[in-house]
């Protein structure tokens, strides 16, 4: 069962998915042939226009509440910077990890070669014909 906190943050798709077919309903409406002209005509359109507003109105209520986008440049550029160390420190973690596994492997295995022959036919693609 999913938590409060995840029902109350959760984005209802449903709610923005459903705005493209509700406008294409009422462009629909007032692309056929009798248009506007008759009672039940004008009805189907105002219903459906009405549809598409309160749908509209809901998902932009729910757009402005929503978190985020309140940092200032200098707050965002400070963020992206932060980030940027973190991404290298990362880096070179997985820099000292390579080696230390390296160096783990040549201990295991030092008779073994690390160099491996490769077959340039094997990997040459089949052309019909015998040319390319």
């Amino acid at each position: 069962m999913a938590s409060t906190l995840e029902q109350t943050h959760s984005l209802p798709t449903a709610l923005f998915d459903g705005l493209l077919p509700k406008l294409a309903a009422v462009l629909e409406l007032t692309q056929k042939a009798e248009g506007t002209t008759t009672p039940v005509a004008k009805q189907a359109l105002l219903h459906a226009t009405n549809d598409f507003k309160y749908a509209l109105a809901q998902a932009k209520d729910y757009a402005s509440t929503l978190a985020g986008g309140d940092l200032l440049v200098e707050e965002q550029d400070s963020v992206v910077a932060m980030l940027e160390m973190l991404k290298q420190h990362k880096q070179q973690q997985l820099i000292q990890f390579a080696l230390e596994v390296g160096s783990l492997s040549t201990m295991a295995m030092p008779y073994v070669s690390s160099k491996m022959e490769i077959d340039s036919t094997a990997s040459t693609p089949f052309a019909s014909g015998g040319q390319f």
